[in-house]
């Protein structure tokens, strides 16, 4: 093609006389742009048709190791085996150049047809689709599937950023998915704030329940329980909060020290202790 762009063609043809200062400028170019390697080997040649006939005698058999290699590649070209729309792209292209370079013809309806035919079993439907709209030309038919394939990928990332089901407004978690206050921006639905609220909120029972166990309940007197959860009898509590009664009313007897001899308030001993189980009562025993 150089050549021919700067009128040198003829300068490899051996039937036509060449002047001398087209023969050189064919040879620089020639020389320029041949294999590093192949200068030394060729560098007694002066004649640039003497050259060319040279070169094409040693590598214009290479179409005939090309073909087969570029023919089985054919053959096993797959559209569904490519991750990209462009990759497959580019090695039909490259697999068609290569069999064009060697005189063999590749038309528009062989590269549409090995793309319909290699589609993936999934994607049947989109096949029949594009099979049915019946395209001529090659670039077009890549032209719709390079733009599908764009318009799957921002599909793909809408559903990562946001998974379905996880909207604004009222949603499945009452405590994910809605705005809750004012002045407080709305946060995507986490798995992990989510288990995080449930072992908070199991730390906080498993505290309450110590406090509980700790704590004694003023109606009954027992542990284990809050008052507003008491089930004890009533008779019972009044029995036990009578009780308290006296305990705190000898309390504040004992303050006062008599100097005469005998027994402590109400006859009772320094040691007498009065608890709930001494004003329990049996069952059988209230119902006679």
């Amino acid at each position: 093609m150089h050549l021919r762009g700067n009128r040198l063609l003829e300068t490899i043809d051996s039937s036509k006389m060449v002047s001398d200062e087209k023969k050189a400028k064919a040879m620089i170019f020639l020389r320029h742009h041949i294999h590093d390697g192949l200068k030394d080997e060729y560098i007694t040649k002066e004649d640039p048709c003497d050259l060319w006939k040279s070169l094409k005698e040693r590598f214009d058999h290479q179409k005939y190791v090309i073909l087969p290699e570029a023919k089985h590649e054919w053959i096993h070209l797959r559209f569904q085996d490519y991750k990209s729309v462009s990759e497959f792209n580019s090695a039909m292209l490259g697999i068609t150049s290569r069999i064009m370079l060697c005189a063999e013809k590749i038309i528009d309806y062989d590269m549409i047809e090995k793309i319909l035919s290699t589609f993936h079993p999934e994607n049947v439907i989109m096949q029949q689709q594009y099979q049915v709209n019946g395209y001529t030309r090659y670039s077009e038919l890549m032209q719709v599937l390079l733009v599908a394939e764009k318009n799957n990928q921002l599909v793909t990332l809408n559903h990562q950023a946001r998974s379905t089901g996880r909207g604004h407004g009222r949603g499945e978690n009452r405590y994910h998915g809605r705005r809750r206050g004012r002045g407080r921006k709305f946060r995507p639905y986490d798995e992990r704030d989510n288990k995080n609220f449930h072992e908070n909120e199991k730390n906080e029972k498993g505290q309450d329940d110590k406090r509980q166990t700790g704590k004694v309940c003023y109606r009954c007197g027992m542990k284990g329980h809050w008052a507003r959860n008491c089930r004890t009898p009533k008779h019972l509590a009044d029995l036990y909060r009578e009780s308290q009664k006296g305990k705190e009313k000898g309390r504040g007897e004992t303050n006062f020290i008599s100097d005469e001899p005998g027994p402590s308030f109400h006859g009772l001993n320094d040691d007498t202790h009065l608890d709930v189980s001494d004003f329990l009562v049996e069952p059988e025993s209230i119902n006679e």
